[in-house]
């Protein structure tokens, strides 16, 4: 138990590590770029037709479908999710959409899952904390709101086919699918010639140093992933969605050290009003993380794996 638990805190700080890094990136000559930042995000998915050794079964076509389909949500829920993180900041954008993906979910589960889901308190707690941290938002909440809010609906709808999905095929038959629905999501991009253009155009004046470090970032972002599987076969689906709330601790603490010792990087206003309110939003997501989990809720951590 002990060891699922620290493997758990691992790699949720690594997700919330990468998730700052994503911010860091978005600012660089060569990264700025939404289009270019979410096709190669998407394109390193087909890495995932690796596992085909590894108890590959093809399933039926229903079964192809939704998870095709809930790689491209993914991929499009990445999309408005990165936008708030490049426009905002990112102590306000992750916990913001981490307080919204939860409800999203539970919404969308109870009329395509038919299931019933407890600890709706919890889903209340974090909603509301998603709600407090816009109130730190300098620009207008109409810019912000929508771009978290879609982000949420398909991260929730994408958690929702997966589960339907795998409830009819084993993990890595739709995994492999989930991830050919990503790469396709990313290809889908070329379609439109002035994201072909800005995708082609930002690869070749990204500096080796800013490639180099986005690759790095999807290895940790993709270790992380790994380790909160890994630790779900050492402990409880509570407690290991209970201490999803590190990567937002992460998130605000990495916010806050950036902006005081490099700047350069990347600036959030944490004055004293602000500190204030985005310590109460990222604590309500938090406690609400914990006290769904605990009180039979299942919840989603809301962002891109």
């Amino acid at each position: 138990m002990l060891n699922g638990v620290l493997i758990a805190i691992v790699a949720h700080g690594l997700v919330g590590i990468s998730l700052v890094w994503d911010k860091v990136l978005l600012k660089r000559k060569g990264m700025k770029s939404l289009a270019s930042y979410v096709f190669w995000l998407g394109a390193i998915s087909i890495f995932g037709l690796l596992l085909i050794p590894f108890g590959f079964h093809m399933p039926s076509g229903r079964i192809v479908g939704l998870a095709l389909a809930a790689g491209f949500c993914d991929l499009l829920a990445s999309w408005f999710y990165y936008a708030a993180l490049k426009a905002g900041e990112a102590s306000e954008e992750v916990a913001a959409t981490g307080g919204f993906t939860p409800l999203a979910t539970v919404v969308l589960s109870v009329p395509l899952l038919g299931i019933h889901v407890g600890g709706l308190t919890g889903f209340a707690v974090m909603t509301a904390g998603g709600f407090v941290m816009f109130f730190a938002e300098k620009m207008p909440l109409s810019r912000t709101l929508p771009r978290v809010v879609a982000a949420a609906v398909f991260f929730g709808l994408s958690d929702v086919l997966q589960k339907l999905a795998f409830n009819g095929a084993q993990f890595v038959s739709g995994y492999v699918f989930f991830t050919l629905g990503t790469f396709a999501g990313s290809m889908a991009l070329l379609l439109r010639p002035k994201w072909r253009r800005e995708i082609f155009r930002s690869s070749e004046e990204a500096p080796p140093r800013s490639k180099a470090g986005y690759m790095a970032n999807r290895f940790v972002a993709g270790v992380g992933s790994f380790l909160v599987i890994f630790a779900l076969s050492r402990t409880s689906p509570s407690m290991l969605e209970a201490i999803s709330g590190v990567r937002y601790v992460i998130v605000f603490l990495g916010a806050w050290a950036i902006t005081r010792w490099r700047p350069s990087w990347f600036t959030e206003d944490f004055n004293r009003r602000a500190f204030a309110i985005k310590l109460a939003g990222t604590g309500l997501v938090v406690a609400g993380l914990i006290f769904a989990a605990l009180h039979g809720g299942h919840v989603s951590s809301g962002g891109p794996s």
